[in-house]
């Protein structure tokens, strides 16, 4: 089993340190790198290729916001898990941004262990508590675009996605559906465009909401 490679960003050197003595017990994850900024994030991770980036919402120059912007613009496969002192900090912003994860600071270890796993493998990593409140803000929207985006899906478009909500890759995916892997991407690629998301967390996301899996 390859290792997870994490970098670490947060501007609070104690919670830099705190985060690294917790992965640093996990023989599967390496830290690559720690940093201090949302530019030197966007920089390190241009340069290393983390698999996971623990980001701190707020940081100083480039907040953490700002720089999983740019970070998944260019290295989308780059997996995100954001850190929050707060349950509501700008919850729908950080799914729009494409994160893969939301967990406050004081999260227990093994569910932060566990996070990085879950999102390495492709699976969200959001508490039942963020998951309801993003759910509340999704049903702020129009239900009428709503219908229309599940309508225009296939049968099929409809058991990819819920197997998306589910954490299954694409080869998984392939395998219970007895399709391809070309297929399978073509199916989803299809499946964000009718329902107006932009990766797998949002999509996840959109079918827990419209009862499409039940979670």
């Amino acid at each position: 089993m390859e290792k997870i490679r994490v970098l670490i960003a947060d501007d609070q050197p104690l919670i830099r340190e705190g985060l690294r003595r917790v992965l640093e017990t996990d023989p599967h994850i390496e830290i690559c790198d720690e940093v201090g900024d949302g530019q030197g994030a966007i920089n390190l991770t241009r340069s290393l290729r983390p698999d996971v980036i623990l980001m701190d919402l707020e940081m100083p120059g480039t907040s953490g916001l700002e720089a999983s912007q740019v970070i998944r613009k260019e290295m989308p496969d780059v997996k995100i898990i954001f850190l929050t002192v707060a349950e509501d900090e700008e919850m729908l912003e950080v799914v729009k941004a494409g994160a893969s994860g939301y967990l406050l600071k004081d999260v227990q270890p093994d569910e932060l262990l566990k996070s990085i796993h879950d999102v390495a493998e492709g699976k969200p990593a959001f508490p039942p508590v963020v998951t309801d409140k993003l759910e509340g803000e999704y049903s702020r929207l129009s239900s009428r675009n709503m219908d229309q985006r599940i309508k225009s899906l296939t049968a099929r478009e409809k058991e990819v996605l819920a197997l998306i909500a589910l954490g299954e890759s694409n080869r998984s995916i392939a395998s219970k559906l007895f399709i391809s892997e070309k297929t399978v991407k073509n199916h989803i690629t299809s499946i964000f465009r009718k329902i107006k998301v932009h990766d797998r967390t949002q999509a996840a996301i959109y079918a827990i909401k419209n009862h499409i899996v039940e979670i």
